[in-house]
């Protein structure tokens, strides 16, 4: 699969509450990052498996809208704007590093209430 079909697949199950299929397209290894820490807030799948089914997929109004999508090689940049994470939508830029057809890294930059209407 192609980096844009990797991400593709990760953005739909994300909205589909699906951790089975979000987690399928992660390596082993994966880290996510958020700006602008230099660490990565989580580190392999086990632990954003627990995450994402603690803090994520359990809250019922949790989606994201594409805005903008960008590839370049094997990497790939979102645009989104989420809604059910807090009272108002926020706007993310989100970066996937893809290696060996899995999605290696993430960072999530830029988090902040959404600026544009739908």
């Amino acid at each position: 699969m192609s980096p844009l079909e990797i991400v593709e697949i990760h953005f739909r199950a994300y909205n589909d509450h699906d951790l089975k299929a979000y987690m399928a397209t992660l390596s082993e290894d994966v880290e996510i990052f958020r700006h602008p820490q230099a660490q990565a807030s989580m580190t392999g799948k086990a632990q954003v498996a627990e995450f994402y089914g603690t803090q994520r997929f359990n809250l019922p109004g949790l989606h994201a809208k594409l805005l903008n999508r960008m590839v370049m090689g094997e990497t790939v940049v979102d645009h989104e704007r989420v809604s059910g994470l807090q009272d108002t939508a926020v706007e993310a830029i989100i970066a996937y590093d893809i290696e060996k057809g899995l999605i290696r890294r993430i960072w999530l930059l830029g988090s902040g209430p959404a600026t544009l209407q739908e």
